[in-house]
Formats: structure tokens, sequence, C-alpha cells
């Protein structure tokens, strides 16, 4: 069983002993209940019923918010190794609880004013309220500078204008965290700031569901917002500069997030790609006796294995504060190309098998390839990670040289 790493002066809020019987619960509800329904969330482009009440029966939809607020109070460090597990099977599952857990929930639990905790976090954590992170636009991604969304100050509340786009659970959405810019950024702040905006507010507009490549099941829309009036304590924690450190906070927690589901996802291919190989022949032979296949399983295994422990380390030194930023685009960079690089072989051992809709791991092969594009993309990673590293070098060196 995978356990939570300890060290460094770290102590979760969850016991060891605690979230080892939570993950093994997890482990067993993939496992058992789940993976045999993996053919029909694909089909069916949705969740049963029946998963979801499960789902929220065990805490899943606020395992990451304090237990204060009714959640399960994981940290970051055990946050990672329920990812890993939850990446064995179908995304979508994640993907329904994602972003009460992650980048919507962290908004609320790190910058929300005590009487907007109060009001939303309970519901969010029970499952009642299931929350979206309403940031991505048509013209801005990953760089949260770019927004176009505006809010305007209106006697004591706020308008809202503009499309968001891509926002997962939209459909089914019942709060959206909304960023839009009050001002151009200027040496007084930002001028990006984040909103509540509950889903049935007049002016507030859901499209039709997207139709990926993949994640069936995994529901994204286009969302716009059209004269939306919202009240002066929606504004979240009452300051209009809070959105950008909100964005950037939640997005970077999220980050290490993907890199340990793109790991639980590998592993699953792995897995799959190990038991063709010894099972299926080719002239009488297993397939797995041929030492290039070998070579294939051993590429992946050890990328399997560079990606976990990747994924511990980082979330290690997010949750004592050593690095909050470049590690996090570090590990999805390394962990989502891993991920990719995995399906992509496991499809090829599979040979002709691998490429037919039935299979394990053609479903999985189109399911990683979104990993690597949101929580930002690998080539935003990269200019996160080495404009970090020359930055810190120039900071150092001006150090130095006093």
């Amino acid at each position: 069983m995978l356990t939570s790493p300890a060290g460094k002066g770290h102590t979760p809020e969850v016991s060891h002993e605690d979230f080892g019987a939570i993950l093994a619960v997890v482990r067993d509800f993939v496992r058992s209940a789940v993976l045999p329904r993996e053919r029909e969330i694909a089909d069916t482009d949705a969740i049963p019923r029946e998963l979801r009440e499960q789902a929220a029966a065990m805490g899943l939809f606020g395992y990451a918010i304090p237990a204060e607020w009714g959640g399960l109070g994981l940290d970051l460090t055990q946050d990672v190794e329920l990812a890993m597990e939850l990446g064995y099977t179908s995304l979508a599952l994640r993907s329904m609880f994602g972003t009460n857990n992650g980048i919507a929930g962290q908004v609320l639990v790190n910058f929300g004013t005590a009487e907007q905790k109060g009001e939303w976090l309970e519901r969010i954590a029970s499952g009642e309220v299931v929350a979206s992170f309403a940031l991505t636009e048509p013209g801005a991604g990953s760089n949260p500078a770019g927004l176009r969304t505006t809010a305007r100050r209106d006697g004591d509340g706020w308008i809202l204008d503009g499309q968001k786009r891509f926002i997962t659970n939209a459909p089914v959405a019942d709060l959206f965290i909304v960023f839009a810019r009050t001002r151009p950024a200027d040496a007084s702040g930002t001028g990006i700031a984040v909103f509540l905006v509950p889903a049935g507010t007049p002016g507030v507009g859901v499209g039709a569901r997207d139709r990926k490549m993949g994640q069936e099941g995994a529901w994204t829309a286009d969302v716009t917002f059209s004269g939306v009036r919202v009240a002066a304590s929606a504004l979240v924690g009452g300051d209009e500069d809070t959105g950008y450190a909100a964005a950037m906070t939640s997005l970077a927690r999220g980050r290490v997030h993907i890199a340990a589901l793109a790991v639980g996802t590998a592993q699953r291919a792995l897995d799959e790609s190990v038991a063709y190989a010894a099972s299926a022949t080719q002239g009488g032979t297993p397939i797995g006796e041929f030492q290039l296949v070998q070579a294939m399983l051993a590429d992946q295994h050890t990328g399997v294995m560079a990606g976990r422990a990747l994924v511990r380390e980082t979330a290690l030194r997010y949750v004592t504060g050593e690095d909050t930023r470049k590690g996090p685009s570090a590990a999805k960079l390394f962990c989502t190309e891993m991920a990719g690089k995995v399906a992509d072989l496991a499809v090829q051992i599979h040979g002709g098998t691998g490429y037919m809709r039935d299979v394990p791991v053609e479903r999985i092969y189109r399911d990683v390839r979104l990993l690597r594009l949101y929580e930002g993309t690998s080539e935003i990673q990269r200019l996160i990670v080495g404009g970090t590293l020359v930055r810190d070098a120039r900071r150092q060196h001006g150090k130095d040289r006093q």
C-alpha cells in the first residue's frame, strides 16, 4: 500500500494510520467498483449515479477541505497518494470532485472570508455543491494576466461581463469561482479579482457540453456572464486584487495533483502492458520474451518510478513551503509528458489490439493527452521553471556582490 511521506518537520492533520485506512478504501473502490464500469462511463459519457453517491459518502468531494469545514483534511502529501489511486481508472471519476477539492475549493480555503467559508465550504465538501473554476477564456488560458472578463462596481455590488471556456463541471456546477479584471494592472496591484457566482444568477449562461478527444464523462463547457450582478459579499477575500494570487496558488497546488494523477494513469498503462506481454503470443512465444518488448516495458517502468518519486518529493517540499513554484511546474511537466510516452508504448506493445476501442490502453492514450494542457501547458511549465531558475540565480548573484 502507498503511504504518505513524512519528514522535515511535517505533521499532517490526518494521522499516518488514519490515512492508510482512507487510502485502502479508495483503492478498493477504484479497483472493484469503478474499473468494471469504465466502458460504460466512456459509452454513456457520464459517471453512473451510484458511483457518484458512493464517492460522496466516502468524503471524496471534500478530501482536501479542512476538517473544520466538513472535509477529510488531507494535505498535499496525502492528496498525491490518493490521486495516484484515482488515476488508475477513468479520469472522469476524479474530475467529478476534483474542482471541489482543488482549484476551485482551494480558492475559498486560502482566500475566502470567514463568512464565505461558512456559506459554501461544508456544502462543497459534502458534494451538495459542485464548484467550478472559471479562469480560462478564449484569449487567456495558462496566464491569467490576459483576462478580458470584466467586473465593474455598481452601487454596493458588481457587474460581470465576459466568456469562459473549457470550464470543468460547468454543466452541473452550482457555484462558479469567476476571475475578472476590475481595472488594468497598475502599481497598486494586478486588477484581477475573483467572485463567487451561483449558477442560477441571472445572466449566467452555460453552453453545450464540449465534445472532446477523450476523458468521456468529464464534462466541460463555455460559460458566459452577461450583465451578471453580484453583491459586494461575492468578492473573495473582500479584495479586488486577490484574484491573481488565488489563481496562481490554486494552480500551483493543482499541478502537483495532476502530476500524481498522471503517475497513476501511467501505472495502469504499465500494468496493462505487462499483463498483455505475458499472455499474448506471437508464433507460439509470449511477446514478453522478445527483447524489444522488454525494453519498452523497462522504459515504462522507469518513467513511472521516477514520476512517483518526483511527485512525493514535490508535495512534501510544497507543504513545508520550501518550493511552491518551480517544483510543482517541474513535476507536472515531467509526469504528464511521461504518462504520454508510457501510454504510447502501451498501445505499441498491444499492437493492433491496442488501437481497438474496447481495450483500456486505447482510452488511456486519448485521456492522458489532456494532462499536458490543463493547469498550464507543458510550454508554460518550462517557462516557469526556467524563468524561476534564472531569477533565483540573479538574485543570488546580487546578494553575493553586496
